[in-house]
């Protein structure tokens, strides 16, 4: 069940529409199911519905008027609450409407309970599914109501009130979402013939920019460049930005002017400072460490496999990715956007890595074959199931809800893309003999997933990954007892897929020296050993550790 709660200047205007035919002739059968003292005239019923409408409106405003004579008067004077249960829940009767209307009044400070100079107010029934309660907000001792956060003390008492009806739960706000769209604005796009409205399309833009900038003039330079986007720079008396607004050229008003939205206007998190914040730190790989710098893509799945975690803000970005998908991965940022936006934050240097490898990557796409693309959507697949985790132990709704929507597009894109790389990978499976050996490591390193591993049609895959690995000098089965203590396979639909990318992005990096291994292993001896003591270590690699263990959905 939901609330929504608004104020306005006519009492009169309100009871019309009340009881009149609704914008769309959607009101059927208005009348009053409670009232402030239970005899309040209703409309609805009355032989004479214009005499008792106006009775009503004369009853309600009776100590406005008294109030204005005195000065004291709010000029919003008229509260207006709608209560609408979810689609799905049983129709309710009219004394069920009535307790829950009183309830809410009294939880807002309307009337409180027990309280004889409460609030007058009403509340009206015109549709199975919902009830208007209209109220004046001064009190019988000709004070304004005091009625401070309502909307969240409305819906706390909501909350309690579904436990109790048994209805539906409805995912709760925590004040972090982005502003929706006006009436008027979502009207105007579907005038114009747009799915979304400005502040939407605009807030998709900004997003992007920031993702894609390094540093302040960088953004604001991409939001300039943004084709059919105006922008306008504020600034200090020093010269220094202090934020901006943006608008659609072909969005104006009546007098023909642009219509502006500033960036925390269209999102918290995209004012200018916090976007500024995110900047500074986002570790971006420097340009001057020529071939020695690691591929921006492993970074990315290397970063991103790190957040279970430490979770903070991992910006996904579709800017490089194959057409064929980049509109789930569009669908699965703006959704897991959502997700990044709470009063809690686990702020992490995992994080701020992942975001300087996505800048990176926005530079150098992704390679022709996908399998960097999959391997970066493997671990982003993860990634975004933990932070469903996070959230969902810390009672975020509104972020579990966003998350799992994000899931399911990453999914999408996931299931397009690593098809091809995977049956590469198994077209060159290794000899038989070789095979053998490999399939003798994997149910030695992970028994407990090793049928499930080898009876799915990525084995050949896996199997390929392991000799890839071989041949550029790591040994498969240390690479497998790492890949595997690093990450447990149970939040995997497909452990010989996960499994495959872990080893082959390991297989990609260089194999360490002998003179490094020996070094290695002198400075980990035990004090009491001796060199001819210590057998020979295989080659010795590390990847994060993570107790976390989400299930992917």
């Amino acid at each position: 069940m939901i609330a929504k709660i608004s104020s306005g200047k006519s009492t009169a205007g309100l009871i019309r529409y009340l009881y009149g035919p609704g914008r769309a002739n959607e009101h059927t059968d208005p009348h009053l199911v409670a009232s402030w003292d239970g005899y309040a005239p209703d409309p609805g019923r009355a032989d004479d519905s214009t005499a008792a409408r106006k009775q009503l409106v004369d009853d309600l405003d009776l100590r406005v008027k008294q109030a204005d004579r005195l000065g004291r008067a709010p000029k919003q004077h008229v509260w207006h609450c709608s209560l609408r249960a979810a689609p799905g829940d049983r129709i309710l009767e009219d004394g069920e409407w009535a307790d829950i209307a009183r309830r809410v009044v009294a939880a807002t400070g309307i009337a409180p309970a027990d309280d004889p100079d409460g609030c007058r107010w009403i509340a009206v029934r015109h549709a199975p599914d919902h009830i208007h309660i209209a109220a004046t907000k001064v009190r019988g001792d000709l004070r304004s109501a005091r009625h401070w956060n309502d909307y969240l003390t409305a819906d706390r008492e909501l909350a309690a009130i579904e436990k109790e009806y048994g209805l539906q739960r409805v995912i709760r706000g925590d004040r972090t979402a982005a502003k929706r769209p006006h009436r008027a604005e979502q009207e105007k796009a579907l005038r114009n013939g747009q799915a979304k409205a400005a502040r939407e399309r605009l807030r998709t833009v900004v997003r992007t920019a920031a993702a894609a900038a390094t540093d302040t003039d960088e953004f604001l330079g991409l939001l300039t460049h943004s084709k059919g986007v105006l922008v306008e720079v504020l600034h200090f008396p020093s010269g220094e930005p202090r934020g901006y607004k943006v608008a659609l050229e072909n969005d104006r008003n009546a007098k023909a002017e642009p219509v502006w939205f500033s960036g925390s206007t269209l999102a918290p998190d995209l004012s200018l400072p916090k976007i500024q914040s995110r900047l500074a730190a986002a570790e971006v790989p420097s340009s001057d460490e020529g071939r020695l710098r690691p591929h921006p893509w492993h970074q990315a799945t290397a970063a991103t496999e790190r957040i279970p975690h430490h979770l903070d803000q991992p910006d996904a970005e579709a800017l490089t990715a194959p057409p064929d998908i980049r509109t789930e991965l569009r669908s699965a940022a703006s959704a897991f956007e959502r997700a990044t936006r709470s009063r809690v934050r686990a702020e992490h240097h995992h994080a701020r890595a992942l975001r300087g490898a996505v800048k990176a990557m926005l530079r150098e796409p992704a390679p022709k074959d996908g399998a960097a693309l999959a391997m970066f959507l493997d671990a982003a697949l993860l990634a975004v199931i933990a932070a469903a985790r996070w959230h969902d132990r810390r009672e975020h709704e509104q972020q579990v809800a966003a998350a799992h929507k994000s899931l399911l597009h990453l999914q999408a894109a996931y299931d397009r893309t690593a098809p091809g790389p995977l049956a590469g990978l198994s077209q060159r499976r290794p000899a038989e003999h070789a095979a053998d050996r490999y399939v003798r490591c994997i149910r030695q390193a992970a028994p407990a997933y090793a049928d499930q591993a080898l009876n799915d049609p990525a084995a050949g895959a896996l199997l390929t990954a392991l000799a890839d690995a071989e041949a550029a000098g790591h040994d498969p089965a240390r690479v497998l007892q790492v890949v595997i203590d690093g990450r447990a396979l149970d939040d995997t639909r497909s452990p010989a897929r996960t499994l495959t990318w872990r080893v082959q992005r390991i297989a990609q990096r260089t194999a360490p020296s002998r003179q490094a291994l020996a070094a290695r292993a002198r400075s980990t001896m035990p004090l009491a050993a001796t060199p001819a003591s210590v057998p020979a270590p295989a080659a010795t690699l590390t990847e994060p550790t993570s107790t976390s263990r989400p299930r992917r959905r």
